[in-house]
């Protein structure tokens, strides 16, 4: 009988809540409007802040069902590691390493999810010759 579930199941399954749980209620409480406007307009984005925040909140609310369905892994995993980086060099490294205990909103989240992104899009794997 072949696998239909993959590998990697359960970790897509959250990463989506994850992804869903930090774009969907700022969509729909319309804080993402101030992500881009009190944000990253005043640190250098003017006049684009509201449009990348939308960017980056749509990015993640498109990765969800892809993710549940394995579908389009690798082009899911590089936009939303390249918003993690982004993340992590403009807001969480700053903070230091930790989330919580020793600090407060560190990187450690965020590196924790690029590496989940890669064992999805690679989940046999890197394989090099």
């Amino acid at each position: 009988m072949k696998n239909i579930i993959s590998n990697t199941l359960l970790v897509r399954l959250a990463v989506a809540v994850i992804f869903g749980m930090h774009c969907i209620p700022t969509i729909l409480d319309g804080s993402v409007n101030d992500f881009g406007n009190l944000y990253l307009n005043k640190v250098g984005f003017a006049p684009f802040g509201l449009y990348i925040a939308w960017a980056v909140k749509l990015t993640h609310l498109v990765s969800i069902p892809f993710l549940i369905l394995n579908k389009y892994l690798k082009p899911v995993g590089i936009a939303n590691i390249f918003i993690l980086v982004v993340g992590i060099i403009m807001v969480h490294y700053p903070e230091g390493w930790f989330v919580v205990g020793g600090g407060r909103n560190g990187v450690e989240f965020n590196f924790l999810l690029i590496f989940v992104l890669i064992t999805i899009m690679f989940p046999d794997g890197l394989k090099f010759k």
